[in-house]
């Protein structure tokens, strides 16, 4: 009898996708077969675990903060998109169906849903510390429910639950082999801020970093994600600053830059603390004010309580405050190496693995329990 596939539902935003990438690379490797249902901001994905692979992409968007007549288009939009699912589904005929939150994952979890007899098992994983509307929505059937953090806000009761982390890349993985070293020379920054939000750092991190102490600033090395429209400008403030930075919309190397970095700026997604935790590297954390669910502050709260992070609200987030707190963190290496060692201890390399467990778990559960 051919294996039955393994759907995996996940929309084209980097926090997301590749936590669903790290577990098809894990299901993979243990011999299944998968197949991805995303939106089209993914599109057909011609590189990675998915090149080759079965691919469909499915009508659907957001409803959240909508006016009524989008919010009912969009409501049309995921209804064409279940049921588009629903048929792609039965002529699969997977044994489960692991979505990864947001949008994208509600048609292909409610189709499986509506399949009705023979229906795969469905999975949700949850990055945040707090339950995202989506997978609140989708709880109610599924068959377990992983999530990144000991404790999450808004699980439904009844469903059973496991704390697998949240899966990372393989090369990021391998940064939690490789010690932090504070730096008595180089102090090398790693200032991201994903494909939303990033303005803010343009804006407050360089004017920060010029007002710094001269000794201090002299020793300053940036990388900085921004936007495209903003790179220009960011670039000649650092330069005007005398600060070396490389600026660019998009990092390509995080695996690299992460086990370089002395210190993280960034938002508080569930997949970026993942990557930070995971490769053990301390940071400073201003949570997305516009979450819909104000997860990022969840998430933050998480890190600064576990002594890896500290939190800077959006609304205070000037020149001026971000200059004092380098200033007393950066010349403080025990403080930095501390929240490094406790931000090493809570990541979760082998978060894939945990969550293929589960899924096996569910899937062959006497063979699990022998």
């Amino acid at each position: 009898m051919t294996p039955r596939p393994i759907i995996i539902a996940a929309g084209g935003t980097g926090g997301h996708f590749f936590p669903a990438e790290a577990l098809a690379s894990e299901l993979v490797h243990r011999g299944h077969e998968v197949a991805l249902m995303t939106d089209r901001r993914a599109g057909i994905r011609e590189k990675g675990i998915f090149a080759g692979r079965q691919q469909f992409v499915l009508p659907g968007a957001g409803i959240a903060g909508r006016g009524v007549m989008r919010a009912a288009r969009a409501a049309l939009a995921l209804a064409h998109g279940t049921w588009r699912a629903r048929a792609i589904l039965r002529g699969l005929h997977p044994a489960a169906v692991v979505g990864f939150g947001g949008y994208p994952s509600v048609p292909p979890l409610l189709g499986a849903h509506l399949m009705g007899k023979g229906r795969p098992l469905v999975f949700i994983h949850e990055g945040n510390a707090v339950m995202g509307r989506a997978n609140a929505f989708l709880s109610r059937w599924a068959s377990a429910i992983a999530t990144s953090f000991p404790t999450v806000a808004g699980l439904p009761p009844g469903i059973p639950v496991t704390e697998t982390g949240m899966p990372v890349r393989p090369d990021i993985a391998a940064v939690h082999d490789v010690p932090y070293q504070p730096s008595s020379g180089v102090i090398r920054l790693l200032v991201w801020g994903g494909s939303l939000g990033a303005r803010i750092f343009s804006d407050v991190v360089p004017a920060a970093l010029e007002s710094l102490p001269p000794p201090l600033r002299a020793r300053i090395e940036v990388t900085q994600q921004a936007r495209a429209e903003d790179v220009e400008r960011v670039r000649a403030a650092y330069a005007t600053a005398g600060i070396p930075a490389r600026v660019a919309p998009f990092l390509d190397n995080v695996p690299d830059l992460l086990r370089d970095a002395h210190l993280v700026i960034g938002r508080a997604g569930g997949s970026s603390v993942a990557e930070v935790t995971v490769a053990g590297r301390p940071a400073i954390l201003v949570p997305l004010p516009i979450a819909a669910s104000d997860e990022q502050s969840a998430n933050a709260r998480a890190l600064v309580a576990a002594g890896a992070a500290w939190m800077i609200t959006q609304a205070d987030l000037t020149p001026g405050r971000l200059s004092a707190m380098l200033v007393e963190l950066l010349g403080d290496r025990d403080a930095l190496a501390r929240a490094a060692a406790r931000a090493r201890t809570i990541g979760r390399p082998d978060a894939a693995a945990r969550l293929a467990d589960m899924i096996e778990g569910c899937l062959h559960p006497m063979a699990s329990a022998a």
